[in-house]
C-alpha cells in the first residue's frame, strides 16, 4: 500500500529548505467532498504480462474531533489472495483533517507487508510546529501533511498556474521524518485505460532512489483534468518489473467528471 500511495501522491526526491510550500499555506477544497469513493486497481508486470495483483480504496468521511469539522479519510490496500504467496499486504492508512485548511490533525499507519508490520499513530500540533507519534516528539514546518492527506491536498492545486517543467514544492511527515518534496508538472494529454479515455493534466515526480523505486523521473502520474483532479492512471518501473494503477470505480464526486470523455 505504501507503494501505491507513493505512486498516487506523485512525490519524490528532496528538494532545499527555502524552497518549502509557503505558497500553499490555506489552500480551500474544491475537489472532494463527504461519501467520496475511489476504488483503484494494481497491476504488476515482471516479463511482459500485467497481472491484477491488488485494489485499493479510499473513502472519505465528514465527522468532528474536539469541536471542529473534519474530513476522515481511509485509504486501504491489499493484494488479491491468489498475489498473498508472492508478497501478502494489508494495510490501512487513516487522516483526520481539518475541513477548512486541510492540515492533519492525527495520522493512523497500520501496515502489513509481507509479515514486515508497522503501527504509528500522531497527532499534530500546528501551531507549536510538533507532530507527536507512537516514537516520540518531533519538529514538523508549517502547513506539512502526512502521506495519506497529501493526496487529498495535492488534488486542490491549482495546475493551470504551472507552466510545463515547473515544480510543485510541498513538506510530508511520514516515519516520524520530514521530507521536502516536489511535484513536476509536465503538462496537458489525453489518456485511454482500461476504465475509459480522459482529458488528463500528466506529472513527473522526482523518486529517491530506495528499496522499489530506483532515481529519477521514470514515474508518470495522470490526474483528471476537471475540478476533480481525481488520479486515472500510474505508470512506473520499479526495481522489479514495473506497476501500473487504474482508477476502476468511483462514488459522489464533489464535481462533474467532464476530463472523463468516453467509457470503454
Amino acid at each position: 500500500m505504501k507503494y501505491v500511495l507513493a505512486t498516487l501522491l506523485a512525490i519524490g526526491s528532496t528538494i532545499p529548505a527555502h524552497a518549502q510550500l509557503t505558497d500553499f499555506c490555506g489552500i480551500k477544497n474544491t475537489s472532494f467532498k463527504e461519501g467520496e469513493k475511489l476504488t483503484f486497481k494494481v497491476y504488476y508486470n515482471m516479463s511482459a504480462i500485467w497481472v491484477g495483483a491488488g485494489v485499493a480504496v479510499f473513502a472519505t468521511y465528514l465527522e468532528n474531533m474536539n469541536g471542529k469539522q473534519v474530513y476522515h479519510l481511509i485509504g486501504e490496500g491489499k493484494t488479491y489472495k491468489s498475489y498473498d504467496w508472492f508478497f501478502k499486504v494489508r494495510d490501512r492508512y487513516e487522516s483526520y483533517i481539518d475541513a477548512e485548511q486541510l492540515l492533519p490533525l492525527r495520522f493512523i499507519r497500520h501496515v502489513n507487508e509481507g509479515g514486515f508490520k508497522i503501527h504509528n499513530d500522531v497527532s499534530f500540533n500546528h501551531p507549536a510546529k510538533q507532530a507527536t507519534s507512537t516514537n516520540g516528539v518531533f519538529t514538523i514546518p508549517d502547513c506539512v501533511q502526512d502521506v495519506l492527506s497529501t493526496i487529498y491536498y495535492a488534488r486542490n492545486i491549482d495546475y493551470s498556474k504551472y507552466k510545463p517543467g515547473d515544480k510543485i514544492p510541498f513538506s510530508m511527515f511520514l516515519d516520524d521524518k520530514v521530507y521536502n518534496l516536489y511535484i513536476r508538472y509536465v503538462g496537458k494529454e489525453r489518456i485511454t485505460t482500461k476504465y475509459g479515455t480522459f482529458n488528463a493534466i500528466k506529472i513527473a515526480p522526482l523518486l529517491i532512489e530506495g528499496t522499489m523505486f530506483s532515481g529519477g523521473e521514470k514515474m508518470m502520474v495522470w490526474v483528471s483534468d476537471d475540478a476533480n483532479h481525481l488520479p486515472v492512471r500510474v505508470d512506473s518501473p520499479i526495481l522489479v518489473g514495473s506497476i501500473k494503477v487504474d482508477l476502476v470505480g468511483y462514488e459522489k464526486l464533489r464535481n462533474p467528471f467532464t476530463a472523463l470523455i468516453s467509457r470503454e
